[in-house]
């Protein structure tokens, strides 16, 4: 069968570097257009040469809505201003649309919503398997255990990174809120400075760090007296992403419009 045709956004930054190499090391897939920004010095370059794979003959362009005219499915791990456009373009041309963009608020979310009405949209707050488990089991200790465990989530990354918490994090939030029942938004607590008082019970607290080359670091701590439990995943390179990227990707072939995660990716979703 022939191989999926996959566009990547924002081709010459880092992680787009990274979806380069992993789509062309990938059998069933196979890079078609590659973007950048108007001012990205790296335009009219060969996004293989860029990514250091060597030549692909695929020329970096800025021209998005050609991308998504010529691919199956496009990777989109650039900046939430993109989002929306990104997810306008997928809903035009019935164009797969794989997207790790982190710090997406409402109106971007609301337009991936939309855009899944026409295309098929894989939306995830982290593409590694390891941390998708992760997911599922902060849920799952967070439903079986009463809020006398008070809830906090760690996490570090590099000093680039410009989000906090991160999109990861939060998610575990999330994930967590849902299994108490509960709103995280209700339940949050994002940061502490000064005489704050007790802790307050059923609070979901989160704690940002950031430092040095650390791709990701996320812990969830259960806390009562007595004991203390934690789930703890560290990545240590930054291509177990990329990996999970291109494994939505190959999912995405013949795939119905929707909007979906990487548990329907990986098989458990319930």
């Amino acid at each position: 069968m022939a191989d999926l045709r996959v566009g990547v956004a924002g081709a010459a930054g880092r992680m787009g570097q990274l979806l380069v190499r992993e789509v062309s090391a990938t059998a069933g897939l196979r890079l078609a257009a590659a973007t950048e920004v108007a001012s990205a010095p790296a335009l009219g370059r060969d996004a293989g040469e860029v990514a250091g794979v060597g030549t692909l003959g695929v020329a970096i362009g800025d021209d998005a809505a050609a991308m998504f005219a010529a691919v199956d499915v496009m990777l989109d791990f650039t900046a939430p201003a993109a989002a929306p456009a990104h997810a306008r373009l997928a809903a035009l041309h019935g164009t797969a649309l794989v997207i790790g963009t982190t710090g997406l608020k409402a109106p971007e979310e609301a337009a991936l919503k939309e855009a899944a009405g026409r295309a098929a949209v894989v939306y995830a707050a982290n593409f590694s398997p390891g941390v998708n488990l992760m997911f599922a089991l902060a849920e799952e200790v967070a439903r079986t255990l009463d809020d006398a465990y008070d809830i906090e989530i760690v996490e570090m990354h590099h000093r680039h990174k410009v989000d906090a918490p991160s999109g990861t994090a939060l998610q575990l939030g999330r994930r967590a809120a849902r299994g108490r029942g509960v709103s995280l938004e209700a339940a949050a607590v994002r940061g502490r400075d000064g005489h704050t008082g007790a802790r307050p019970r059923g609070a979901i607290g989160f704690a940002a760090l950031r430092g040095g080359d650390v791709v990701g670091e996320h812990t969830v701590v259960f806390a009562t007296d007595g004991e203390r439990i934690e789930i703890t995943h560290r990545a240590s390179a930054r291509r177990i992403y990329a990996a999970g990227a291109a494994r939505a990707a190959l999912w995405t072939k013949g795939r119905e419009p929707g909007l979906y995660d990487m548990f329907d990716v990986l098989g458990m979703a319930r």
